[in-house]
């Protein structure tokens, strides 16, 4: 039941996240680049505080940078990149749906293979995802920005699994963090175009890099080696439709019947790739 909840509450930071960052692009707040920028900067800069008063040093010199904050720089640039010319709602689905093939593939290859019940627990999910996601009307894909999001996707999948193996949660996302801010900052400030960012775009920025990420992604890492890499890549399939009901609760949005239907499919496909049914 602990790990349960622990894993219930990160997936809703993540999905905490897709609300503050709709929250300030849609409101032209923020745009996508500097959201980015000043996420990762708060994050590095609370969690190497908290860090510091706890241990006294960050392990930055240390292997598991490579992989780790070079991982997060991916995602970070091809999420944020990928945005302004693609739809949110197939972003999302092309996001999640690459971070399961990653997870899924990486694990193959090490040797623990997912089983039928696993591989058809995520299809189900991902179906359900694709239903509620799916653009109305005519899909226009952008390749540059479906391109992105695919690299982002990858990115994201390699920072989970990468997250199994480090030993303290809290110092190791900090040195993610700041290891990967030069790197995010320098790539969006010439990828991303003109920056243009308000008080209030700053404000929720900052909420979401020092509190929805930072605390967020420790609490992950703290999770992840509890949990079994196909599982790890399944729930998070949950986000998007936590994000969902989010904003259909604190931003007013409408629920419709295709939101109900997903989600109860997302939701089943979950539990058929995670439960463990008892033989009778």
């Amino acid at each position: 039941m602990k790990l349960f909840l622990l894993t219930a509450l990160t997936m809703c930071a993540f999905a905490a996240n897709s609300i503050l960052n709709r929250l300030a692009i849609e409101s032209g707040a923020s745009d996508p680049a500097g959201f980015a920028v000043v996420r990762v900067l708060a994050g590095a800069v609370v969690l190497a505080v908290l860090v510091w008063f706890k241990a006294g040093h960050l392990p930055l010199r240390n292997r598991r940078r490579i992989a780790g904050a070079g991982a997060l720089s991916l995602y970070m640039i091809g999420f944020s990149v990928a945005y302004l010319t693609l739809d949110a709602g197939l972003g999302a689905l092309i996001l999640f749906g690459v971070v399961q093939i990653t997870m899924f593939m990486v694990t193959s290859l090490t040797g623990n293979n997912p089983t039928a019940r696993q591989l058809a627990g995520a299809m189900i999910a991902l179906a359900g995802l694709a239903y509620v996601l799916w653009p109305a009307g005519t899909v226009q894909v952008d390749l540059t920005g479906a391109a992105l999001m695919t690299a982002a996707g990858v990115g994201w999948g390699v920072y989970s699994l990468v997250g199994r193996s480090e030993p303290d949660a809290l110092a190791g996302t900090a040195a993610n963090f700041v290891v990967a801010l030069p790197v995010t900052a320098l790539s969006l400030l010439v990828l991303g175009g003109d920056w243009q960012m308000t008080g209030f775009g700053c404000f929720l920025a900052m909420i979401s890099g020092s509190v929805t990420s930072g605390m967020g992604y420790a609490l992950w890492y703290r999770v992840l080696p509890l949990l079994a890499p196909t599982t790890a890549a399944v729930v998070q399939l949950s986000v998007p439709i936590i994000a969902i009901l989010g904003g259909v609760t604190l931003l007013g949005e409408a629920i419709s019947l295709r939101l109900v239907l997903g989600a109860a499919l997302v939701l089943g496909g979950i539990a058929l790739a995670v439960l463990r049914l008892k033989p009778r």
